[in-house]
């Protein structure tokens, strides 16, 4: 383990990330990086307690209502082709479906 040696910042991020997204205990990795598991605790808890969220993570809302939008857009289609498809040998259903797109 490191006794005094300061991190980098990108290295305190990237230690972080691994902690709150490898699956891993937080005792693994920090036995891996060198540093203590308080140490490595530390950091994630400072990180989450961070008071401007990153843009990253506004990003990713922005993504996740977008995704949903269209998700709520595509199962709307999905329904209206499978009312279309409910009765394959009259066409007139189908040639009614094609006016309305």
């Amino acid at each position: 383990m490191s006794h005094g040696k300061r991190q980098t910042p990108e290295f305190r991020r990237e230690a972080v990330r691994l902690a709150l997204t490898s699956g891993r205990t937080r005792r693994e990795i920090a036995g891996d990086l060198g540093v203590g598991l308080s140490t490595l605790t530390r950091w994630v808890r400072e990180d989450r307690d961070a008071e401007e969220p990153r843009d990253e993570q506004i990003d990713l809302h922005s993504e996740l209502k977008r995704l949903r939008k269209e998700v709520t857009i595509l199962k709307q289609e999905r329904d209206i082709l499978k009312k279309a498809i409910v009765d394959p040998f009259r066409t007139s259903q189908i040639k009614d479906v094609a006016l309305i797109g």
